[in-house]
Formats: structure tokens, C-alpha cells, sequence
């Protein structure tokens, strides 16, 4: 201070202002630091009031949540909305601390950098004295006194300015060590009785009435813990007696269990088989389930299941796949629309079958469907009995109806249209002795067009059909024979899983009924139109057909033979009604053979083909005369 009175700063001086300087250069960077800790604090604790906030009510929504296994809650929703309280109290607590620690701790150290540590930096910049430069730029030679006094005039104002200036800079130099003492302590002095303050007001909020409710919670938390031990126990106890049974037990098809065939309901994990091209396919693993009378199916990832297809009046039987066994086929009441599917076990696949067959029938829709899937299975357990070769009818059972009962006008009972314990024949096959004549005649064949040597038939039709089974009836002239008989062979194929069926052409001639085989177009059996008395095909599903065919029995030794009546049952690719409409005309054509005019006039007024033969179908038919080479009529076995 002395050298400055005298305008002069010498060495000394300049070596204790460095020193200064850089001191409080030094108390800058601190000052910054220490702000940001005191702010990160500050950042912390407003955090801290917004996650209680927070907290407090996502405690009060867990009772919107409404959760399904929800039951036993009660008593934690109150106990999480008394803390919801508490918390929401806390939250206060915190933002008043959050508010005390901005105004006692962060703001008085920015005040103090702001002030006291940026102000110094307009001191250091020194007043440039412009007016000693404009001095020594003074003439020699003309002197002007005018602006020679001027500008000593200013070289004095700014030196004094220069003085000043200095004395003040050095001044607040000195005074910045004084308080920087000051702002040090100031912030931890806010900060420590912000703290004293919050911890004062939560005492008095917790100590008295959190203490009885915080013992009942404790309480209440033990006691839980001590169920979940019992039931983890229990759980363990179940898992050491399930883990001590067989091997045998998770081995696919070893379920002791019987086949349940009266089930109208049905889950579980099946493979669909889809086409990924022209003639590849791939295996899905899909859950399906039953609905109503619907097959739902949820793909993976799924919420919730989509209908596949309506089982109402549909058909299932078994199929054989050539990479996969437990094969069934589901197809439509229209045909259209079909799917193949496997069971992960035998008793899986024929417990499917039952199941998709009890739908199709509609049981579910009446008022008790279980009592009545039992009944019908008992009913048809009684009342069938499987066979796969001819065997020989019952006495008794094969002989008509009386007159009386056929008068009557009313429903006739099943018992009187087929006798009960008729065995059903669910396959036809060549006897040997009529193979080897076949084969020693020449190995004639059946022409696929409906013509032969001896014989030019004016109706020529082949079906694609699928033989299902036969049986003997009491009567002929009564078409719920027909129905009848389709119901026993159904259930019976269902009971004992005989789903298998063998493809054949069903040739409908102005003479004969034809059933042939399509690869060797040998004629399995033949009926002559005149010994068909009755067809018709089933009313719900339009796909199923079947016909009465009359014979002789001559066991009793009469030279006539009493009549007897036989019902063949089919199922074919296309409709029922279209069969039996052929059929139909079939018969009209025979008759129409008795008088000419009639069958010319017939002949008017059916459209005709270029040979002159009668003209039925659609080109539905006309591919199906090859049996090697047929597309349309896949066979569902």
C-alpha cells in the first residue's frame, strides 16, 4: 500500500500479488466442486420427494388392480393404504427438507461465487492508461500549452483512477480470505439443521402412533410366512410322492386309464398337418379345445382361441399317414373342408374321435348332454356287435316285419326295424373261390365306362364312395330303416375304433348296382336293380347314403325262401342326394323299358351324351372312371 501511495509497484509487490492470485484462482475451482456436490445433494433430495410422491400412489392403486387370484387381500389393502398415508406424510417431510437445503446450503455459496470470487476478475483488468501514450506523442519543436494541459490533466485523472482501482482490488483480496471462511461453513450450517429438523418432525410423526401399527404389521407379515412354510411343506410333500412313481408313468401309451367315450369336451396339444407347397407338407404343434360345437385352436402367443371349424354334423375317422401314426381326419358336412390332425397318444386319439363325434351329433345342446353321451354309448354298446367277415344272421332276426306293424302310421321302435345283436359287417370281401374264377376267366374287369360284352346299358354313373358297414333289418319298405341302420354302424365304428374304410366306385347302371375296386376294377359285389327296394341318404349329414337290398332265405326249407332285407351304409365324396337321385332314374329307365313311348318320351326329356346315354352330372364324376388316376375324390381314410 505504502509503494502504491507513492505510484510506484516494485518487486516485491508484484511477487505478494501473484500470491494472492493464485490463491484465489485456487478457492474458484474448490468453490465450483464443492457447488456441485452441494447441488447433487440438493438433486438427490428432490428426487427423493417425487419417488415418495410416487410410491404413494402406486400403494393406493393396488387395490384398483383387481387381481383374479385376489382372494385374502383385505387385509393387505388396508395395511398398504395406512402406509400409503404414512409415506404421503413423509413426502411433505422431504420436500420441506428439499426446500430448506436450496435456501440455507445451495444459494448462499452461489451468492458468494457470484459476488465475491467473478467480481475480482474486473479488478485484476488494470485501467490502460491511453493517456500516457497520447503524452508521448507531444511535438518537440511547436509546443501546443493548450493540449499539453489537457492531456497532463488526463494522465493525472487516470493515474488517480489506476490508484484507486488498485487499492480496491488489493482490498477485496484480502477480504476474500475472510469470507471465504464465511461461505464454507454457511452451507453445511443450512444443510446440518435442515436435517436436524426433518429427523425432529418425523419422530414426532412416527414415534406414538406408527409404533402400535408397525407391531401389527410385523405380526401380520409372520404369520403369512408361517402359511407359506406349512404350504411349501405340503407342496414338497406332493412332489416327493408324485417324483416316487414309475418311469412307466411318463411314458406316452401307458395310460392305464380307459378310453372316456362319453366326453362332449375336449383340450390338449395336437399336430396339424399344412401344406407348404405343391406336395410338402409340415407338422404344427397347436392347443385345441372344443367349445360349444366348435374346434378352437391357440396359436402360440395367443390371448385368446380362434374357431377352426364347425363339428356340427361333421365326420371323423381315422387316417393313415405315412410319417405318422395317431392320425384322424375331421372333414365338414359339406365336404369342403378338412383337416388332418395327431394325438401325442393312443388313448389321446380314439378319446378326440369320440369326443368330435358325440358333437357332431349336437348332444351338447340338450339339457343333461353327459347322461345322454352315456346313455347313447350304453345304448350302442347293446345293440352292436362288431365283425369283419360275413357271419351267420341270427335266427330269427332277418325275417320281416309283420303286416300289421308296417300299416301302422306311426314311428316304428329300433327293435322292430333291426333286431337287437344284428352283427354289422364293416368290410366286403371276395370269397376265395370267387378270386381264382376271376382270375381263370381271363382276369376280366369291370369296363370303368359301364359297358359290357352282352349288355348296353342306357345310364351309366360312377361315385366315389367309402364303404362303412351292413347289416341285416327286419323290413324294406321304410326309409328310418336306413337311418337306423346308419346310426348302429356309426356308433359301432366309433365304440371300437374301427375307422379305417377302403375307397371304391359305386357304378349305377339302368340294371345293376356295381361296387368296384378302383385299382383293379374287380366288382366287389353286385346287385341287381330290381333287389334294391329302398335308398335315401341321411337327413343332417348329405354325405351318407345307404340302400335295402332283398333277398331268400331259404334256411327254414321252404322252396321259396322267406324274404330278407339287408342295409348297406356308404359314405361318399360328393352329395347323397345325387346317388340317389341315379339310383331313381335308374329305376324309372327300367320300368320305362316296358313301354316304349314311355321311354322315349324319358328319353326327351333327359339331356343326353353324344352315344345317347343319359347325361346326370357335372364333370364331377367323369374323371373318376380311372381308378388309378382320380384327384377330386380323395378318400377321407
Amino acid at each position: 500500500v505504502e509503494a502504491l501511495n507513492k505510484l510506484q509497484i516494485d518487486f516485491r509487490t508484484r511477487s505478494l500479488l501473484s500470491v494472492f492470485e493464485e490463491d484465489a484462482g485456487m478457492l474458484t475451482n474448490y468453490t465450483n466442486q464443492l457447488l456441485q456436490s452441494l447441488q447433487r445433494v440438493f438433486g438427490a433430495q428432490s428426487e427423493m420427494g417425487l419417488a415418495t410422491e410416487q410410491l404413494s400412489q402406486q400403494l393406493l392403486d393396488y387395490e384398483k388392480k383387481n387381481f383374479a387370484l385376489g382372494k385374502g387381500d383385505e387385509e393387505v389393502i388396508t395395511t398398504l393404504q395406512n402406509f400409503a398415508k404414512t409415506v404421503g406424510e413423509l413426502n411433505s417431510l422431504h420436500s420441506e427438507l428439499a426446500n430448506q437445503m436450496a435456501d440455507s446450503m445451495v444459494f448462499p455459496l452461489i451468492q458468494f461465487r457470484e459476488k465475491d470470487l467473478t467480481g475480482r476478475a474486473t479488478h485484476i483488468q488494470l485501467i490502460i492508461i491511453a493517456a500516457m501514450v497520447k503524452y508521448s506523442r507531444l511535438p518537440k519543436k511547436k509546443e501546443n500549452e493548450k493540449l499539453k494541459s489537457d492531456l497532463v490533466k488526463e494522465v493525472a485523472y487516470t493515474r488517480r483512477k489506476q490508484h484507486q482501482a488498485s487499492l480496491q482490488y488489493y482490498c477485496a483480496l484480502n477480504a476474500l480470505q475472510y469470507r471465504k471462511r464465511v461461505a464454507m461453513l454457511e452451507p453445511m450450517l443450512g444443510y446440518t439443521q435442515a436435517q436436524i429438523s426433518f429427523f425432529k418432525k418425523g419422530i414426532e410423526l412416527v414415534s406414538k402412533k406408527m409404533d402400535s401399527f408397525l407391531s401389527s404389521v410385523s405380526n401380520m407379515t409372520q404369520n403369512i410366512q408361517a402359511q407359506l412354510d406349512v404350504e411349501a411343506e405340503a407342496m414338497r410333500g406332493s412332489q416327493r410322492e408324485l417324483l416316487s412313481v414309475e418311469d412307466t408313468v411318463y411314458m406316452p401309451d401307458k395310460d392305464t386309464e380307459p378310453v372316456n367315450r362319453t366326453l362332449i369336451q375336449k383340450a390338449g396339444y395336437l399336430n396339424i398337418r399344412n401344406k407348404t407347397g405343391l406336395v410338402t407338407t409340415a407338422w404344427d404343434r397347436l392347443y385345441f379345445f372344443t367349445q360349444g360345437g366348435n374346434l378352437m385352436c391357440q396359436p402360440r402367443g395367443a390371448v385368446a382361441g380362434g374357431m377352426v371349424l364347425d363339428l356340427d354334423n361333421s365326420s371323423v375317422m381315422a387316417v393313415e399317414c405315412e410319417d405318422r401314426r395317431y392320425c384322424f381326419q375331421i372333414t365338414s358336412p359339406s365336404g369342403k373342408t378338412s383337416m388332418i390332425l395327431q394325438a401325442e397318444s393312443k388313448r389321446e386319439y380314439e378319446e378326440w374321435i369320440c369326443t368330435v363325434n358325440n358333437i357332431s351329433r349336437q348332444i351338447y345342446l340338450t339339457d343333461n348332454p353327459e347322461a345322454v353321451a352315456i346313455r347313447l354309448n350304453q345304448t350302442a354298446i347293446q345293440a352292436v356287435t362288431p365283425i369283419t367277415s360275413f357271419e351267420k344272421r341270427p335266427e330269427g332276426g332277418i325275417h320281416a316285419a309283420s303286416s300289421d306293424s308296417q300299416k301302422t302310421g306311426a314311428t316304428p321302435e329300433p327293435e322292430d326295424l333291426i333286431a337287437p345283436g344284428t352283427p354289422i359287417q364293416f368290410d366286403i370281401m371276395l370269397p376265395a373261390s370267387e378270386f381264382q374264377d376271376q382270375n381263370r376267366a381271363g382276369g376280366r374287369r369291370t369296363n370303368p365306362f359301364g359297358e359290357t360284352d352282352d349288355d348296353y346299358s342306357l345310364l351309366q354313373q360312377v361315385f366315389a364312395v367309402r364303404f362303412l358297414g351292413s347289416m341285416a333289418v327286419r323290413c324294406g319298405n321304410n326309409q328310418e330303416v336306413i337311418y337306423e341302420a346308419m346310426r348302429q354302424v356309426l356308433a359301432a365304428r366309433a365304440i371300437h375304433n374301427i375307422f379305417r374304410t377302403t375307397e371304391s366306385h359305386l357304378m349305377v347302371t339302368s340294371s345293376s348296382l356295381r361296387l368296384i375296386d378302383p385299382q383293379t376294377q374287380v366288382t366287389r359285389i353286385s346287385f341287381q336293380l330290381g333287389e334294391v327296394c329302398q335308398f335315401a341318404a341321411h337327413q343332417e349329414n348329405g354325405r351318407l347314403m345307404g340302400f335295402v337290398v332283398e333277398g331268400r332265405d331259404w334256411s327254414d326249407g321252404d322252396e321259396e325262401g322267406e324274404p330278407s332285407f339287408s342295409t348297406f351304409v356308404f359314405e361318399s365324396n360328393t352329395e347323397g342326394e345325387k346317388i340317389c337321385y341315379t339310383v331313381s332314374l335308374a329305376k324309372d329307365i327300367t320300368e320305362a323299358k316296358k313301354d316304349p313311348e314311355a321311354l322315349a318320351q324319358l328319353m326327351k326329356n333327359m339331356p343326353l351324351t353324344n352315344d345317347g346315354k343319359f347325361l346326370l352330372l357335372e364333370p364331377e364324376t367323369g374323371d373318376t372312371t380311372n381308378g388309378a388316376g382320380q384327384e377330386d375324390l380323395e378318400s377321407e381314410a
